[in-house]
């Protein structure tokens, strides 16, 4: 049987999940929550310091089981979602002293390295970074230079779909995404090459 097949190279990027192809609109902000399990499945991959910050916390889906698992986690975001303890930019907290603990978080896509350069300043030597974002987080050659400046330890890639909602919407979002995400490592320090690993 002939297939019906209208998709076109918008298709692509739209599966992919590119933000200037998308079927609909952005989120304002870039918040797109990540499924529970995520974190979840983390936990069971990697010892973190019993301190937490969560600096783009949204409605708590990380922060809740980071929580219930023991951690003291500090809960804060730019947008008041009814969650955040605090609220602030994040990427423009200046002359703070260093947070004694890890930073774990699902950034805006768009302000990934940002945020990825201002966790790293504000942890001592030692102390991680977690980051939940797409695998396409490693292409491109300026992220190449960027990753040679700031080598990730290891990358976790998931190896079936976890699910990232629009606005926290996971009534609405709940469908298997055919994006493919990854958690991302980063040990303040670390000099060697980058350990790859699936989960899940």
């Amino acid at each position: 049987m002939k297939k019906d097949w209208t998709g076109n190279k918008k298709s692509v990027f739209t599966s992919l999940g590119a933000s200037n192809h998308a079927i609909e609109e952005r989120e304002t902000h870039d918040y797109y929550a990540t499924e529970p399990k995520a974190i979840e499945l983390l936990l069971d991959l990697e010892v973190f310091s019993k301190n937490i910050w969560e600096c783009a916390c949204g409605g708590g889906h990380l922060s809740e089981v980071l929580l219930k698992a023991g951690f003291s986690v500090r809960s804060t975001d730019l947008v008041d979602r009814n969650y955040a303890s605090e609220l602030m930019d994040f990427l423009a907290i200046d002359n703070v002293e260093l947070w004694d603990g890890d930073i774990i978080t699902n950034p805006p896509y768009k302000y990934a390295e940002e945020f990825v350069n201002k966790a790293l300043s504000l942890i001592p030597k030692g102390r991680k970074v977690a980051m939940f974002m797409g695998i396409q987080f490693l292409e491109g050659k300026k992220r190449k230079e960027f990753i040679k400046r700031c080598p990730i330890k290891t990358v976790y890639v998931s190896s079936s779909r976890l699910n990232c909602a629009k606005n926290g919407n996971f009534d609405k979002y709940n469908s298997n995404s055919a994006r493919c995400y990854a958690w991302y490592i980063w040990e303040k320090g670390y000099k060697g090459d980058t350990i790859l690993k699936w989960f899940n």
